[in-house]
């Protein structure tokens, strides 16, 4: 299986030793768009949906699943991360986008907690709402940019 790091010579799932990889600055940017009917969208912006403030509380669970990626997807590694933000952008008349940014001094690279913060803040949002509107599509979950690291810098064109 050569070019997947995740196998062993075998093909059997591996966790990556990463021990002598140097440390450096790394950093990745996720997004994902959650699309809704405009008057899901209208109630999300003014602040009238019955569960409270749906973005701040989506912010907050991006955050904290970056935090907690290691325990969802079976290889990744815990890290010490230095920084997560999650932000959003009203795009009407329909959607909301979602930007995550994560990094860190360490000896991998940060993309995983990236998609996981987005995609759990958008998965946060249907949650909050999914009561006046059940058919919200979450979509083009992605990533944008990616920098530090041996394989170098990474950037969907437009990001």
């Amino acid at each position: 299986m050569s070019g997947l790091t995740h196998f062993d010579a075998a093909g059997n799932a591996a966790m990556v030793d990463v021990s002598s990889k140097a440390e450096t600055a790394r950093v990745a940017r996720a997004r994902a768009r959650i699309v809704m009917k405009p008057e899901t969208l209208a109630l999300i912006r003014e602040g009238r949906a019955g569960k409270g403030d749906v973005l701040g509380v989506a912010r907050i669970a991006g955050i904290m699943a970056a935090k907690r990626t290691h325990e969802l997807i079976p290889l990744c590694h815990p890290l010490l991360i230095s920084k997560v933000a999650v932000e959003f952008e009203i795009a009407p008349p329909d959607a909301i986008e979602i930007e995550a940014s994560v990094s860190l001094t360490g000896r991998t690279g940060v993309e995983m907690e990236a998609l996981t913060a987005a995609s759990v803040a958008a998965l946060t949002i249907y949650d909050m709402v999914k009561a006046v509107d059940r058919g919200m599509r979450i979509e083009a979950l992605r990533v944008v940019h990616k920098a530090g690291g041996k394989s170098g810098t990474f950037s969907e064109a437009g990001a």
